[in-house]
C-alpha cells in the first residue's frame, strides 16, 4: 500500500481544507464547479479499468460469501440506512440522502486492499466485486427513490439520468479500455500499463474533485458546519453495526476464518466516490448532499485501517504457525 493509500483520509481532509480555504479568499467558485463532475467522471473510469469482469465466474465457487455479501450490503444495510436516517437526521433532508447514498453503495475496489492486510480470501472477495458493481447500477436509484422518500424530491427520470452519466458511461468507457488493450497489446501489456496507470490516477483525480467542490461549496459548508457534525452519530453506529453483522452471519453460516475476513471488509467499506459523483449530479442544487458524503471516507478509512489490523492479529492469535490464509487466490 503506498504512501498516498495509507494516509487516504488525511490527503482528502487537505484537500477539503484546502478548496474550502480557495473558496473564501479567492473568486474560484464558478471555475471549480464546471471541475466537479468531469473529475469524478474520469475517477470511476479510472476505478472501472481495474474490474475484471471475468472474475464473476469464481462467484461460483465462492457461494456462500458471496450470498450472505448480498443480503448485508443490499437488504440489512439499505434498512439500516433508512432507519439511521430517520431517526437521527429526520430534520434534515439532504444529510438523510447524502447518508442513504454512502451507505447502499458498498465498495469495489478498497476492501480488497484491507481485505489483503487482515489475510482474508481473495478470491471470495474478487468474486464478490464485480456482483457488487452491477448490482449497485440497478439498484441504487431503487433506493433512493424507495427509502429516500420525501427527503429525495428528485424524479426517477432525473435520478436515472445521473446513473447512466456517472456509472454507465465510465464503465462502458472503462470495458472498451480493456478490450481494446488486450486485442492491440495483450493481456500482460493491460494489466502491467493500463491498469496500473488507471490505478495510480484513482486518488489524484478523487483529490481533485474534492478540492473543487469544497472551493465551489465554501459559503454552504461554513453556514452549514454544525449540521455535517450531525452525520458523526449515524456514521458511527454503521461501523460499529456493520462489522458485529458480518461476524455474526459468519459464524452462523460456520465460515472459514479468512472468509469471515472477506464478509467483514465488504460490508463495512463503503463505495463514497460513486455516491459523491451520484449526488453531483442528481442533486446539482443540493450542494449539502454532496458535501455531507466527504465526511464518509474521513471516517471509513480509519476504520478499515483499524478493523483489517484487529482481525489479523486476533487470526494471528488463534491460528497455528504457518502462511496466511488469505496468500490463496482462487475460492474453495
Amino acid at each position: 500500500m503506498s504512501t498516498s493509500e495509507k494516509f487516504q483520509s488525511a490527503f482528502v481532509a487537505l484537500a477539503a481544507l484546502a478548496g474550502l480555504g480557495l473558496g473564501l479568499l479567492l473568486p474560484v467558485g464558478a471555475v471549480a464547479g464546471h471541475l466537479v463532475l468531469p473529475a469524478l467522471v474520469l475517477m470511476l473510469t479510472a476505478v472501472f479499468a481495474q474490474v475484471d469482469a471475468g472474475r464473476v465466474r469464481q462467484a461460483r465457487s465462492a457461494r456462500t460469501v458471496v450470498a450472505a455479501s448480498l443480503a448485508l450490503n443490499f437488504v440489512f444495510t439499505p434498512l439500516l440506512a433508512w432507519a439511521l436516517g430517520a431517526g437521527l437526521l429526520g430534520g434534515s433532508p439532504d444529510l438523510r440522502i447524502g447518508l442513504l447514498l454512502l451507505l447502499v453503495t458498498p465498495c469495489t475496489d478498497w476492501y480488497l486492499v484491507f481485505t489483503g492486510l487482515a489475510r482474508g480470501h481473495m478470491g471470495a472477495a474478487a468474486a464478490v466485486l464485480p456482483v457488487n458493481l452491477v448490482l449497485q447500477l440497478l439498484l441504487l436509484p431503487l433506493y433512493v427513490l424507495l427509502l429516500g422518500g420525501e427527503a429525495a424530491m428528485v424524479d426517477t427520470a432525473t435520478l436515472v439520468e445521473a446513473v447512466l452519466m456517472v456509472l454507465v458511461v465510465p464503465l462502458a468507457l472503462a470495458v472498451s479500455a480493456r478490450r481494446a488493450a488486450r486485442r492491440w497489446r495483450g493481456t500482460a501489456w493491460r494489466d502491467r500499463v493500463l491498469v496500473a496507470r488507471a490505478s495510480a490516477a484513482v486518488l489524484p483525480l478523487l483529490y481533485t474533485a474534492v478540492l473543487a467542490m469544497f472551493a465551489w461549496q465554501s459559503r454552504t459548508v461554513v453556514e452549514h458546519a454544525g449540521d455535517l457534525v450531525a452525520l458523526l452519530p449515524p456514521l458511527a453506529v454503521f461501523f460499529v453495526t456493520a462489522p458485529l453483522a458480518a461476524v455474526l452471519a459468519a459464524r452462523l453460516l460456520r465460515l472459514p476464518a479468512d472468509q469471515r475476513v472477506t464478509l467483514t471488509m465488504t460490508t463495512v467499506a463503503r463505495n463514497s466516490p460513486i455516491a459523491l459523483a451520484i449526488a453531483v449530479a442528481a442533486f446539482p442544487d443540493r450542494p449539502l448532499v454532496a458535501v455531507a458524503l466527504v465526511a464518509g471516507p474521513l471516517v471509513e478509512l480509519p476504520v478499515l485501517a483499524l478493523l483489517s489490523q484487529l482481525v489479523r492479529d486476533r487470526g494471528e492469535a488463534s491460528s497455528p504457525a504457518g502462511p496466511p490464509s488469505g496468500d490463496r487466490t482462487s475460492p474453495d
